[in-house]
């Protein structure tokens, strides 16, 4: 899977970066709807619930907007606002207190399975069994978890957005998958 921003990696996208650094309104929207998107995707599986996900890339694209003068261009844009939004939920999820019982956790949409009832409720169970156990991992190896799971992103990205090594980046997942894995057992 390509950086983020790779897919925007054309020559316009650095422009535009440097035209919203000098005050260029117009120059930074068309930066917010070339990754608005994908990072609304990220903040809704990171924080589960898309009010909160909007909430989040907005204050993001704000702070982001106020911090452009001192952005160095040392990684791509889209980069840099997947770090700021990971913060950002990061910081979100550490000042939420537990309010909710494990068994109220929504259940997350099972795939159709029109053929056999019987396959269905198995895949909502199961289903709902990973969100409990993604429930239980801190904050940080949920984050590092749904970055390499979920987006497929390299460890060394992971590492940049999070702001920490790759190594360390490399041992979240591990005990997430490991966490994971102890959690899922019934359903192997």
């Amino acid at each position: 899977m390509p950086a983020p921003g790779a897919e925007r990696g054309d020559a316009v996208e650095p422009l535009l970066v440097v035209r919203a650094a000098e005050g260029d309104e117009e120059a930074f929207e068309v930066l917010i709807r070339r990754h608005a998107a994908g990072l609304l995707r990220l903040a809704a599986r990171l924080l589960g619930d898309p009010a909160e996900a909007e909430d989040a890339v907005q204050d993001a694209f704000l702070g982001a907007w106020r911090r452009l003068p001192e952005f160095r261009g040392e990684a791509a844009f889209g980069t840099w606002m997947h770090r700021i939004v990971t913060n950002r939920c990061l910081n979100i999820l550490r000042a939420r207190r537990p309010v909710a019982d494990l068994s109220e956790v929504p259940e997350p949409a099972a795939p159709e399975h029109s053929s056999s009832p019987v396959r269905a409720a198995e895949s909502h169970a199961a289903a709902r069994e990973l969100a409990r156990a993604l429930a239980l991992l801190s904050a940080e190896q949920r984050v590092c978890w749904i970055l390499r799971e979920r987006d497929g992103l390299p460890y060394e990205e992971i590492a940049e957005m999070v702001g920490i090594a790759a190594d360390a980046a490399r041992a979240r997942v591990f005990r997430a998958r490991r966490c994971l894995t102890e959690a899922m057992t019934a359903w192997r």
